[in-house]
Order: structure tokens, then C-alpha cells, then sequence
């Protein structure tokens, strides 16, 4: 299926009149001569791949999502294999499985939230007061689009109805990666892994006896978390938190600050 915006069909110039009409000039030093009216009103693009969306309770559902970060991060430090690994592998792991253990912390705590579209204005002034001086702006904004890949994953999860033990072993599924490149332990991880997944089918099977199906189905839904990126994470719950700052980075210091 195209999955390109149709809402129009003529470029750029017509997806945003007066976008385009003053970053054109801001180009070529011309003085906007521009007078806005309401039929040069923007397009508004309303298909959920453009529509760049932020959290309709940011202050609420951030201090929410910045608690379950912290309990990711804590879970990972708190397993004895984990710290036997090699400091390398480590950050590896926590590089490729932070957002999907997030996500499942997100689902065991029940944490829901709203969106709503990114104010226009606020866009555009984001766009002429960075766009020379911060190639930040180069984020991936977060969309409709990836904001409903992850309430449909954690839907899922709230219908299977987890207990603390399976998400437990199944977050130990997620950390214990073998397809992460360059592991110096990458055997030993993927033993572990395969001891997580044996864990998880045990509790299952003793927690839901008589429904075979369960510990699939509990797999199916974990491939979901793959779907959804990092970034659209980092965008959504930690920019309005951290700022400019590399959340990766904070997460590394987080984890291997072995202080109290």
C-alpha cells in the first residue's frame, strides 16, 4: 500500500503556502512583501504519516514515562548476568533494547496518554529561529502515524493481561539479544536469552494452564516493539524533559553509575 500523502499532489509550495513564500526569501535575502490572508491560509495535511502530533499532558504523562525509565534502567542493572558481561556488550544491549523494555514498562504500569497536533504557529517559529543555528531540528517529529503503532502494541499487551513475572522474563527476552552486532559474549548471550524464553513458557504454562496458544501469542505482540523507533520514543516523552541533551548518553550514565 502507498503510504505518501495524497492530500495533494502539487510539492511542497502547496502543502504550505506561507512556509515556503518566507524560508524561500530568508534564502535569497529578499524582504517579505507577503500579505496573508485567509485564502492563503496553509494546507493542513491530515494524513497520520505528515501529522506531526506532541502529548496533549506533557507535564503529567512525562514525569509518568521519565518513572518507567528509570525502573528500565534499574531491571537491567539489578541482573546479576547482565553485569557479567563485558562493559562493551552492555551499551550494546542497552542501545538496541532500551526503547523496547521502555515500552513494555510502559504496558506493566498502565501508562496511557493523549496527543494532539503540533500548534502551527509554534512549528513555524521553531523553524526560523533554529533553522540556521540548530540542526536539531532534523529530528524525526513524531507522527500519528507512529504514535498509533505504539497504543495499538500497548493495547496488546493490556489484553494479554501480564503477570510481573512475564514481563519480567520477557523483558529478559528483549535485553538478551544475539542479533546485536559485534558481541564479544554473543554465545553467552544468546543462552541467555534461550533460558529467558524457557522461563517465560514455563510461567505461562503454570500461571495459564490449558491455553497452549498464550505463550505465542505473547511473543507475536513482543515483535511489535521492533516496529516502533527510538526516536519516536525519545521525541514524544523526553525532549520536552531533557532539552538538547543525548538521552542515550543519560541512559549509559544512568546504568553504569554503580553508586547509589
Amino acid at each position: 500500500m502507498d503510504s505518501r500523502c495524497n492530500c495533494s499532489t502539487s510539492g511542497d509550495r502547496s502543502l504550505n503556502p506561507i512556509l515556503y513564500n518566507i524560508l524561500s526569501r530568508m534564502d535569497t535575502g529578499e524582504p517579505s512583501q507577503q500579505t496573508f490572508s485567509n485564502s492563503s491560509a496553509p494546507h493542513k495535511c491530515n494524513c497520520e504519516v505528515r501529522r506531526t502530533v506532541c502529548l496533549l499532558r506533557p507535564s503529567e504523562v512525562c514525569k509518568d514515562a521519565s518513572a518507567v525509565l528509570v525502573k528500565t534502567v534499574h531491571f537491567m542493572r539489578n541482573l546479576p548476568a547482565f553485569n557479567q558481561l563485558p562493559q562493551s556488550d552492555q551499551y550494546s544491549l542497552l542501545k538496541s533494547c532500551w526503547a523496547p523494555l521502555f515500552i513494555l514498562g510502559l504496558a506493566q504500569e498502565h501508562v496511557d496518554f493523549d496527543v494532539t497536533d503540533v500548534p502551527a504557529d509554534s512549528l513555524l517559529k521553531k523553524i526560523l529561529l533554529n533553522r540556521q543555528e540548530s540542526p536539531e531540528m532534523e529530528r524525526e517529529q513524531p507522527t500519528m502515524a507512529g504514535v498509533s503503532k505504539l497504543k495499538s502494541c500497548l493495547k496488546k499487551f493490556w489484553s494479554l493481561d501480564l503477570s510481573p513475572k512475564e514481563y519480567a522474563y520477557l523483558k529478559g527476552t528483549t535485553i538478551f539479544n544475539p542479533d546485536v552486532p559485534e558481541l564479544q559474549a554473543g554465545l553467552f548471550v544468546e543462552g541467555l536469552q534461550q533460558e529467558a524464553q524457557h522461563a517465560l513458557s514455563e510461567v505461562v504454562q503454570l500461571l495459564h494452564p490449558g491455553h497452549q496458544e498464550r505463550f505465542a501469542r505473547i511473543l507475536l505482540t513482543a515483535s511489535m516493539l521492533q516496529g516502533i523507533t527510538p526516536s519516536l520514543i525519545t521525541e514524544l516523552f523526553f525532549r520536552p524533559v531533557i532539552g538538547q541533551a543525548n538521552l542515550l548518553e543519560l541512559l549509559v550514565d544512568m546504568l553504569f553509575c554503580r553508586n547509589p
